[in-house]
């Protein structure tokens, strides 16, 4: 819902001295959501944060691959068993 400079710039004005629960405010979020970016995100610069929302895209592709490699090939050890 948010891109990464978005949520950069909330923790960056949390860590500013803005409190929590004004940041939550004004940007629509609950705090749980906002801790929530905060360890996934704090300490990343936007160029980080990006890569590593494509390091996690390409993961998650890399595993839905290897999910249906070892789907067929279950498929065909079991064809193979019953000729």
């Amino acid at each position: 819902r948010f891109t990464e400079e978005q949520i950069i710039g909330m923790i960056k004005e949390q860590e500013a001295g803005l409190p929590t629960a004004e940041v939550c405010r004004k940007h629509g979020l609950s705090p749980a959501t906002f801790y929530k970016l905060k360890a996934k995100y704090g300490g990343l610069e936007v160029s980080e944060a990006r890569r590593l929302r494509l390091l996690e895209e390409e993961n998650s592709k890399l595993k839905r691959l290897l999910a249906e490699s070892v789907l067929d090939n279950a498929i065909l050890k079991d064809l193979l068993g019953k000729v």
